[in-house]
């Protein structure tokens, strides 16, 4: 870029073949050509400026048989004009204050950048190498005016008039002010933006002498994320100018947005210098993709074509969401505002009112609007009017600017509406204020330096009137001011605070635009907060609320995203949540499990307790057991009460009424042992209900087995030598049914003290269901429970099955023979069906094979002997009871 800048400013010697060398140091040529088209106003230090007052530039290529011709370009800025004079107002404003530099004069020198690298390199070269004399090609003095120049003092010919700018306030676009500091850099040149926002002018490391007034474009994009994840748009169209701009900021778009479940629709970037070719391909992908929300990086002149073309091919019902650099383009509402109605997008602070400035704008006199080829031309154009003695070249209408009228003079901007004079949004203007107050307290802090205690070497200070650039880089980089009463300071990267205003596009009555402020974004403020929006004063483009734009429907709660491979992540399935799971809010990436007590709700967003399963009392399948098991307790203790009433008749006598009165009391508590299977289970209830049923039965059982022996041994005790009932009296019939529960009673110890039964909360059945129940603790310990009632139980059977023949009205074998038959089928019934049920079922289940079991041993063995006690008295008695049945 050095080489570059000392072509483009050497002056050419003439050298002749009768020429010297002193000759040719007299004869210099200025290289290239001298643009006259500037704002100058001298002063003890000038301040350089690059405005892009055209832009678009016409397509043209050089054939270089002849002299290229300067760029034409197609549009004039008003609003770029405004941003200039608020410029030069700022400065004279600063000339009138007596407390800021009132010992130095604020000069300027502002040229047109034209949006243009070329252009605006080639002007910020002449800003910094000084202005040749007008009138003449070169005007060669001793000693140079103003700052010096680190640009040296010998571009090969004597010195040349120059005033130098040793800080330039400009450019607009990102792209252009990267290309001014790549050339400016190595000169340690100050550059200050006021519309550049590009995050990676924010490396210092690349551009150290770079500095803004405008917030960069890393927090607009947190502000941009926030609001498209606010509406609940996570499908949006991204698009971009191909400039650096436009590409830092979708990257860091891109970045930015998984975190928020945002996705890039498409994400399309298109030339600055719009072809039908690249509008096409542009439209198609908007015409091709569901996604109804547009984020469009691009400057005021690409949205015209883009605009332009989706008119043509009526298009509609779009959300745009417009960057910064076009958000307060309200040209463009003119030819467009049907497209735009609705529109958001953040826009940088606005000043309320900068004192005087409406007045500097408008108040323009015809022969100061003649010296400026801008104003003349922005005048002319305004008005469609030629001014007498006017600079201006351009005519961006189809006439010819010729065969234009001239000027009445009578003109006035107050009779019609232009950016130029509209200051309701000072936001670009604003930061051009700024920019210019930063220089002017950076000068204002070299003032003030004292000898010895200055920041440079051995305590040294710069000279206001005569200093480096860099110099001036150092007080910049440490300005600290206020500006019509907002604190304006820049963080280590040279950015200031970022604070953005939300702003939508309405339609007044009246067809005008209208920018209502619906919300801010204060990067200042917490991560929560930073975002403020005012829904209800927004106007959408399409109906009374925000459209939508998503590439799947959210995920209701009591669903989960299953992501679609190969496809970004806003593209997904809702699957339910599993069994067991649930998801309490919209889009859940994964369903959280239930604890043990609760499960899910019918729409598995919540969990609910689970349902406590028990057999209790309150039910009616518990209330018919615990009837049921009440009444054949009853029923034993009625029996009871009558064989204790005809005690002394021989039917309750015979067959060892002792035996017969134990077993009505073991079959009532067989029966009230039922009871302690309803109810609510605990440990201790497992720990006696088990050994309770078990020795209960054993009991009866013992009690049937003896007195069947008793009945085998009194058949047998009639036969001739027979002394069976001499071994087996009372006392040996008592002693067998202890022993024989006895061993029944170690079972039930050796089971309690190994692995006891105890509750338990069984899910694994129902999943919705805690099932309360006791186990076991030993299977081993309640088969052999069960096991040797069986055993008895076959013991009994045998002898009453030996002893069926004997004598009808005696022998009561075969009804104890009966009863054990009903107490196999109840109990080998019992093992499949108690194996196979769960939950309160198998507790019934086993109540049930108690109940029937002991009301079957019950009515089998004392129903008939109650029907002759009470029915049929008259065979109650002895020679009855002797006779031998048929």
């Amino acid at each position: 870029m050095a080489v570059l800048t000392a072509k483009l400013f050497m002056f050419l010697s003439l050298i002749g073949s009768k020429t010297g060398l002193a000759t040719a140091l007299d004869n210099c040529v200025f290289l290239g050509e001298e643009d006259k088209n500037s704002m100058y106003e001298d002063g003890d230090v000038v301040i350089g400026g690059l405005f892009p007052l055209h832009y678009s530039p016409a397509s043209s290529l050089p054939t270089f048989k002849t002299k290229p011709t300067p760029n034409m370009y197609k549009y004039f800025s008003a609003r770029a004009l405004r941003w200039m004079q608020t410029m030069t107002f700022a400065i004279n404003e600063i000339n009138q204050r007596s407390d800021l530099l009132p010992q130095l004069k604020l000069g300027f020198h502002i040229r047109d950048s034209c949006d243009d690298i070329p252009v605006s390199l080639g002007a910020c070269l002449l800003l910094v190498n000084g202005q040749p004399e007008r009138g003449s090609a070169v005007n060669i003095v001793k000693k140079s005016k103003g700052p010096q120049s680190n640009l040296g003092s010998n571009l090969g010919c004597s010195a040349v008039q120059r005033t130098v700018s040793p800080v330039i306030i400009g450019d607009a676009a990102s792209g252009v002010s990267m290309a001014l500091l790549r050339s400016l850099g190595s000169f340690h040149i100050p550059l200050v933006s006021y519309f550049a926002s590009c995050s990676c002018l924010s490396n210092q490391r690349e551009f150290p002498t770079f500095m803004r007034t405008m917030p960069s474009d890393a927090f607009q994009v947190r502000a941009l994320v926030r609001l498209v994840n606010y509406f609940g748009w996570t499908w949006v169209g991204v698009i971009g100018v191909e400039s650096d701009y436009a590409r830092f900021a979708i990257q860091l778009f891109l970045q930015e947005s998984v975190q928020y479940g945002v996705c890039a629709a498409y994400t399309h970037f298109y030339p600055v210098a719009l072809s039908q070719q690249a509008l096409d391909e542009l439209l198609d992908v908007i015409q091709m993709s569901s996604s109804k929300v547009i984020i469009s990086f691009s400057g005021e002149s690409e949205m015209q074509g883009i605009l332009r073309e989706t008119q043509n091919r009526n298009i509609t019902g779009l959300q745009w969401i417009a960057s910064e650099a076009w958000t307060t383009a309200n040209s463009l509402w003119e030819k467009f505002g049907d497209l735009l109605a609705g529109m958001l997008g953040f826009a940088i602070q606005r000043a309320d009112v900068i004192p005087g400035l409406k007045q500097h704008l408008t108040n323009l006199r015809p022969s100061y609007i003649r010296q400026s080829a801008f104003l003349a031309e922005f005048w002319e154009e305004m008005f469609n009017c030629r001014l007498n003695g006017s600079l201006n070249s351009h005519s961006h209408g189809g006439d010819n600017y010729f065969d234009r009228l001239p000027c009445k003079g009578t003109e006035d901007l107050s009779d019609v509406y232009s950016p130029y004079s509209d200051v309701t949004q000072l936001r670009v203007s604003y930061n051009v204020y700024k920019a210019v107050y930063l220089v002017a307290y950076a000068l204002q802090d070299m003032s003030n330096c004292i000898a010895g205690q200055g920041p440079f070497l051995n305590g040294t200070c710069a000279d206001p009137k005569n200093f480096r650039q860099w110099q001036l880089i150092h007080y910049m980089k440490r300005a600290n001011f206020s500006v019509l009463e907002e604190k304006v300071n820049f963080d280590q990267n040279g950015d200031p605070i970022a604070y953005y205003d939300l702003l939508n596009w309405q339609r007044r009555p009246d067809g005008s635009l209208h920018l209502v402020k619906v919300g801010f974004y204060d990067a200042s403020s917490p991560a929560g907060s930073s975002l403020v929006i005012n829904d209800s004063v927004i106007q959408w483009p399409v109906g009374k609320q925000a459209s939508r734009s998503v590439c799947s429907d959210s995920c209701p709660p009591g669903s989960r995203i299953a992501r679609r491979k190969g496809e970004p992540i806003c593209c997904f399935d809702c699957v339910p949540c599993a069994e067991g799971e649930v998801s309490n809010k919209t889009d859940s990436l994964e369903c959280s499990r239930c604890s043990e007590d609760t499960w899910p709700n019918k729409a598995r967003d919540l969990c609910i307790p689970k349902t406590i399963e028990f057999l209790s009392y309150q039910e009616l399948m518990g209330i018919v057991l615990c009837v049921v098991s009440v009444l054949g307790a009853c029923i034993s203790l009625s029996i009871f009460t009558i064989f204790f009433a005809y005690r002394d008749t021989p039917l309750v006598r015979a067959n060892n009424m002792e035996l017969s009165f134990l077993l009505l009391v073991f079959l009532a508590v067989c029966s009230l042992v039922g009871l302690l299977f309803i109810g609510e289970p605990s440990d201790w209830l497992c720990r006696i209900r088990y050994p309770a049923f078990g020795i209960s039965f054993a009991l009866c059982i013992s009690c049937l087995l003896a007195k069947t022996v008793v009945v085998l041994m009194a058949f047998r005790s009639t036969l001739p030598g027979s002394i069976g009932m001499k071994w087996f009296g009372p006392n040996q019939q008592r002693a067998s049914v202890l022993v024989s529960t006895a061993v029944q009673v170690i079972i039930c110890l050796i089971w309690l003290l190994t692995s006891p039964p105890h509750a338990n909360k069984n899910t694994d059945y129902h999943s919705a269901t805690i099932v309360i129940e006791c186990v076991t603790g030993s299977e081993i310990g309640f088969w052999c429970v069960l096991g040797y009632i069986g055993i008895l139980a076959c013991m009994c059977f045998l002898m009453a099955f030996l002893a069926r023949k004997l004598p009808d009205n005696f022998n009561e074998a075969k009804f104890i023979t009966f009863s054990m038959l009903i107490f196999f089928a109840v109990w080998i019934t019992f093992i499949p069906v108690y194996v196979s049920t769960v939950g309160k079922y198998t507790v019934a289940v086993h109540i049930f094979a108690i109940l029937a079991s002991s009301l079957g041993l019950l009515f089998c063995i004392f129903a008939p002997k109650c029907y002759i006690i009470i029915l049929k008295p008259e065979k109650n008695n002895k020679k009855n009871m002797m006779q031998r049945g048929k």
